[in-house]
C-alpha cells in the first residue's frame, strides 16, 4: 500500500514537514479555497503540487473534488457545474494526478455527535450516538416532521436524555453536528441547515440515485479518456439522517452504482470506518465483490457500543477485521500488479497535541500511530507469506 496522509492545505495546523517526518509517502489533499462548482485551474493545481514536492512528496489522491448541491439536486446551475467538473478532471490529469475521490452525501459529509470523546487512556476520539443525534434533530434543530423518523422508544429516550444534558454538552453537541465540511472553518447554523434540508423534501433515495448515475454518465467517460479513476466515498454513517436520502451505504447501493455505469473508472474509496459503521455490511464481501474498483483506501476501525452507537477505535483493534482486510488488499494488489494508495483515516487526539490547531480526527500523532501500525501489519503479512 502507498502510505499517505491527508493535508488540508496551507491553513492546516499540521505541516507538510511534520507529515513527511511521520513517514508518509504521499499526500491526499484538495483545493478547499476554490468554491464548490468552480473550475480547478492548472495553475492552482500546480501551485499545490509544488508545495507538496518541496517536502519530498507527491500529491497522490484528490480528496475531494466536491460535487455541488446543484448537481446532486439537478437544479440551478448544475449543467455548468458538471462542465466545470469535467474541466477540473482534465486539468488534474494534465498535471499527472490520477485518483479523484468524491462523495454524494446530501448537505453534510461525515457526522458525529462527539468530536472529542474521552478514551480510557486519556486520548480523545470521534463518536456517534443516535439518541444524542435525535436530541439535536428534535429539540435543537427542531426539524419539521422529525418525529416521524423515530420510533416511540427512540423518541422517549431522546426526550429523557435531552432533559439531562448540561448546557455545555448541548453546545458541544451542536458544534459537532454543525461543524460543516472537512477543510472548512465555517459551520452551519440551525436556520441554514433547515433551509438546505427543505431542498431535499422532494428528492427520495430513488431520485438521488438517478441523479448520481446521471452525473457519472457524464464524468466517467472524461475520467477514462484522461487516464483518471473516480472513487466514491461511502455515506458516513451509512444510514439516513435528518430525513436525507443515502445512496452509497450498502453493498446493494454499490451494485446499483457500478451496474449502472460499468466502466471501472467508476470506482470506490473503500472506507472501512464508514462501511463498518453499518452492522449489516460485510467488509470482506464488499472488498471481494468490488476489488477491481477499489482505487483508494481509508483504513480505520470502530467499536460498537450499542444500537446506533459507535466510537472510532485504534486502527488495529475494533469490529473491523483489519488483519483480514489488509491481507485481502495485499492479494488484490498482487493481482493488479501495483500499490493502492492508503491513508490512516482519522486518529486519536493525544495529550501532547491538546490545544493545537487541527481538524477533528486529523491531529498528527494519532494518525502517525495508525500509519505505523498499518504498515507494521502489512509488513508482517508480507513476511509471513
Amino acid at each position: 500500500m502507498l502510505g499517505c496522509m491527508r493535508w488540508y492545505g496551507p491553513h492546516d495546523g499540521v505541516s507538510l514537514e511534520s507529515i513527511r517526518q511521520a513517514g508518509a509517502e504521499g499526500i491526499v489533499t484538495a483545493l478547499h479555497q476554490i468554491p464548490v462548482g468552480h473550475v480547478w485551474t492548472v495553475h492552482a493545481i500546480r501551485e499545490r503540487q509544488a508545495q507538496v514536492r518541496e517536502y519530498g512528496m507527491e500529491w497522490e489522491v484528490v480528496e475531494s473534488l466536491p460535487v455541488s448541491e446543484s448537481i446532486k439536486q439537478r437544479k440551478g446551475p448544475f449543467r455548468q457545474h458538471i462542465e466545470n467538473y469535467k474541466t477540473s478532471l482534465v486539468n488534474l490529469a494534465s498535471c499527472g494526478i490520477r485518483v479523484v475521490t468524491y462523495n454524494f452525501m446530501p448537505v453534510l459529509d461525515w457526522v458525529r455527535t462527539e468530536l472529542y470523546a474521552p478514551n480510557a487512556d486519556g486520548t480523545k476520539t470521534l463518536r456517534f450516538d443516535r439518541v444524542d443525534f435525535a436530541c439535536f434533530d428534535l429539540f435543537m434543530l427542531e426539524r419539521p416532521g422529525a418525529e416521524a423518523d423515530y420510533d416511540a422508544d427512540a423518541l422517549q429516550q431522546a426526550e429523557l436524555r435531552f432533559g439531562q444534558l448540561a448546557p455545555a454538552r448541548k453546545e458541544e453537541l451542536r458544534r459537532a453536528v454543525l461543524q460543516g465540511l472537512p477543510g472548512s472553518d465555517e459551520s452551519f447554523t440551525e436556520a441554514g441547515l433547515r433551509s438546505l434540508l427543505a431542498q431535499y423534501e422532494r428528492i427520495p433515495k430513488a431520485v438521488l440515485r438517478e441523479h448520481l448515475v446521471a452525473f457519472l454518465e457524464e464524468v466517467v467517460p472524461v475520467a477514462r479518456a484522461n487516464g483518471l479513476v473516480l472513487a466514491v466515498h461511502p455515506d458516513d454513517p451509512p444510514y439516513p439522517l435528518l430525513g436525507l436520502p443515502r445512496v452509497v451505504s450498502t453493498r446493494e447501493d454499490l451494485e446499483y452504482i457500478f451496474g449502472a455505469v460499468a466502466d471501472t473508472a467508476n470506482g470506490l474509496c473503500y472506507c472501512t470506518g464508514a462501511l463498518g459503521a453499518g452492522p449489516g455490511n460485510d467488509l470482506l464481501g464488499i472488498l471481494g465483490a468490488f476489488g477491481t474498483r477499489v482505487h483508494f483506501l481509508h483504513l480505520r476501525n470502530i467499536r460498537y457500543e450499542g444500537a446506533g452507537v459507535f466510537r472510532e477505535s485504534e486502527h488495529l483493534v475494533g469490529h473491523v477485521p483489519m488483519g483480514a482486510v489488509v491481507a485481502r488488499v495485499l492479494k488484490l494488489m498482487r493481482e493488479r500488479g501495483g500499490p493502492i494508495p492508503m491513508r490512516p483515516d482519522h486518529g486519536f487526539l493525544h495529550a501532547s497535541e491538546a490545544g493545537t490547531r487541527h481538524y477533528p480526527g486529523y491531529s498528527l500523532t494519532g494518525r502517525m500511530k495508525g500509519l505505523s501500525e498499518l504498515r507494521g501489519l502489512e509488513e508482517g503479512l508480507l513476511w509471513g507469506g
